[in-house]
Order: C-alpha cells, then sequence, then structure tokens
C-alpha cells in the first residue's frame, strides 16, 4: 500500500492471480527483512525456519478466502496452515489472543469516539477481550486518540480522526479486503425509497408501497 498524493491506495493487480509485479516487491521487502528464498521456501537466515503461520477461520466463507490468501503466499515460499474451529473455540481463541491471523471487521460509526481505545490503544493491547487483535502499541496512535476524544471543536476534532487514520493505515496492521462500491437490492417497483441514500446504506424502515391507483405514495 501506497500514499499517493496524499490518499491511501491498496496494490492493484489485473484480477488474473498471477501478479508477479507485486510479488516480487513482496520477496524483496521480505530480504530485507533477513529472508531468503531456499529451494522454494521463504527461510529466515538467522534462524533458518520456514516464514510460517496460522490463519484462523470459523465459517466456510472465512475458509475460502484464506484458501485463496494462502495459495498466493505459497507462490512467495511462505507456508501457511488453516486451522477451522468451531464458533465457541474461535470466539475464545480471539478473546484470549491465541492466533496467528484472524479475519475481522471493525464498526466505525460517523463520530468515532472512546471504542477507538478499544481498538487500537496501548491499553488494550494487553487486555484480553478487546478488540486491539492485532497488538498495536505505539504512542502516536494514542496520542490521537487523546486528541480525539479532548477536542472540543469540529475543525480539531476532524484532524485528529484524520491523523489517527493515517498513523493507522502507514502501520500495515492489517491487509484490506475487498469491497463493493455499492449496495445491490432487488425489490418489486410497487416500493420507492428516498432518492438520498444513507451512509450506512439503504434503511429498508424508509422505504414505502407506492399507490399507483391514486399516483400517491403510503
Amino acid at each position: 500500500p501506497e500514499f499517493l498524493d496524499g490518499t491511501y491506495r491498496a496494490p492493484v493487480s489485473d484480477g488474473t492471480g498471477r501478479n508477479r509485479k507485486n510479488r516480487r516487491k513482496a520477496i524483496a521487502l521480505l530480504r530485507e527483512a533477513g529472508y531468503r528464498l531456499n529451494s522454494g521456501k521463504m527461510v529466515s537466515q538467522e534462524t533458518g525456519e520456514n516464514f510460517s503461520f496460522e490463519i484462523l477461520v470459523a465459517t466456510k466463507d472465512q475458509e475460502r478466502i484464506a484458501l485463496a490468501y494462502s495459495r498466493s503466499l505459497e507462490k512467495a515460499g511462505i507456508e501457511v496452515e488453516i486451522r477451522q474451529v468451531d464458533s465457541a473455540q474461535y470466539q475464545r481463541r480471539r478473546q484470549d489472543f491465541d492466533f496467528d491471523m484472524i479475519q475481522n471487521f471493525w464498526y466505525g460509526s460517523l463520530s468515532p469516539g472512546n471504542e477507538q481505545s478499544f481498538y487500537w490503544g496501548g491499553d488494550s493491547a494487553v487486555t484480553e477481550g478487546s478488540r486491539n487483535y492485532m497488538g498495536v502499541k505505539d504512542p502516536a496512535i494514542d496520542a490521537m486518540i487523546s486528541a480525539m476524544l479532548e477536542a472540543r471543536d469540529r475543525p480539531s476534532f476532524v484532524s485528529a480522526v484524520r491523523a489517527l487514520d493515517r498513523v493507522l493505515m502507514s502501520g500495515h496492521y492489517v491487509i484490506p479486503l475487498f469491497h463493493l462500491p455499492r449496495q445491490w437490492v432487488a425489490y418489486w417497483t410497487s416500493l420507492a425509497h428516498p432518492e438520498t441514500v444513507s451512509l450506512y446504506g439503504y434503511q429498508t424502515d424508509t422505504w414505502w408501497v407506492r399507490d399507483e391507483k391514486n399516483n400517491e405514495s403510503q
């Protein structure tokens, strides 16, 4: 991922699954970190151990994504084991931070608040049950969260939130997954909805039934 013209942009591929350019970049970064390819395996020069880790999953959807990701990593010599567990064990291991990698979603409100400390704060990194699953402990992140919570006017609040966002992205703590730019909904033509859609997406409780006979809505 790179910051171009002040905008975060994830690496782009042609969708074929054979992204050699980005793979070469990844291998070069691993070489700088002390790893080398040896007989098709990414090996630590210091310990001689293979670069390997486990992805913990709880659903078939998560497993499918993890399998696709592992196939890409295998081409770079990285070994990945995918372990599927039941929902109770998954929840326990996630709360105890007993995993190498998981798939997760952090809910973000339109007005960030105290939950950001629970997500990214240094204290939450050692607090079991928190959502700081990466174990982030960064004074810059803590400072931005404090500035956000102490802001007393909108410009200060927006600046702190944007700074927090930038620090989090530049730390590369997560691997962003795909997303759709819009929501697709199939519905009867007898239904109508507001022209302006909520930032959270469509809200069916704001829809209504057309009165086609009188050309009115009810």
